[in-house]
């Protein structure tokens, strides 16, 4: 390619969720609702875990951060997206971009992160109930949480780094926000440093964590396996259900966005996913967990009726 041609972006066209004009106020109404109910679900839950005398567990104290990582993560991305969708002004300058994208990197993988130390708490509070109290603390809690937010950060700044040093043959994203796929897509050439750390680096910070949960949940299995009672697998599910099913939420739509081939994406189809990922999971992660544990769910009655 001539490389005479290439000229240095100064800013990103954002083309959204979609070019059809008489959508857009749809769009908008859509999307600020959900956004509204995840904020407001997301921020009950933090004030019951640390409010409530009867959610002081360490358990509770992982929901709260991943409420607060929810509230982030939707924060980062939608009320840019209600701006543009609003006002049809759909640029952002690229300082801006490359700084969207270093944190939407830091704050998703993150919650990954606490999902994996919660799975832990699960396991153990399963496998080794008269040693949980000793175990994990809310002190170990905080460790996990603050180690991992280094190492996400840290990968995030690489990447960050890495995709504002490519050259762009255009400035069009086929997107609602800065992504690093779409943003790939634009390089004049294939980004191979970039692909190989997604695939390497990348892969064992985003997935490293899932099967830390895979693991979590077979030794869970093989410790109900070896009881032989209902009982006590009904507690198991009880206990986990609602962690699973977030668990299955947030890594299906990551699996399918990021770990193929960037010739291979489907930008179209990636941007559906993206709304799932970072309005509707958010939206539904308070839901789930409020409505499939009674302690939560009785937390946040008494909670309602004290306002």
């Amino acid at each position: 390619m001539d490389t005479r041609n290439w000229t240095k972006v100064t800013e990103f066209l954002l083309l959204g969720l979609s070019s059809r004009p008489e959508i857009q106020p749809i769009i908008f109404g859509i999307i600020l609702s959900m956004y509204l109910v995840a904020v407001t679900g997301n921020t009950m839950l933090i004030i019951v875990a640390c409010t409530d005398t009867k959610l002081q567990a360490p358990m509770y104290f992982l929901l709260s951060q991943l409420s607060f990582i929810d509230i982030l993560l939707t924060t980062i991305i939608v009320p840019q997206m209600l701006v543009h969708t609003m006002t049809g002004i759909q640029t952002i300058s690229f300082k801006n971009c490359i700084t969207q994208l270093f944190f939407f990197m830091a704050i998703g993988s993150m919650e990954g992160h606490l999902l994996a130390a919660m799975a832990y708490d699960r396991y153990v509070a399963i496998c080794k109930p008269l040693h949980h109290s000793t175990i994990v603390t809310r002190s170990l809690c905080l460790r996990i949480t603050s180690t991992s937010f280094v190492v996400v950060s840290l990968n995030s700044l690489l990447y960050s780094v890495l995709v504002s040093q490519l050259t762009f043959c255009g400035n069009q994203v086929t997107h609602f926000f800065c992504d690093i796929t779409p943003l790939l897509k634009l390089s004049c050439t294939r980004p191979v440093v970039n692909e190989m750390l997604i695939f390497t680096e990348g892969a064992a910070i985003v997935i490293s964590p899932f099967f830390f949960i895979l693991a979590s949940y077979v030794r869970i299995g093989a410790a109900i396996t070896r009881l032989h009672s209902a009982a006590a697998l009904k507690k198991a599910m009880s206990t986990c259900s609602s962690h699973i099913l977030v668990v299955l939420l947030l890594y299906s739509s990551v699996i399918h966005m990021y770990l193929q081939p960037s010739s291979s994406y489907d930008l179209e189809q990636d941007r559906q996913v993206a709304i799932f990922y970072t309005v509707v999971t958010p939206m539904l992660n308070p839901m789930i967990y409020s409505l499939r544990n009674k302690e939560v769910k009785d937390a946040l009655w008494r909670f309602w009726k004290k306002i």
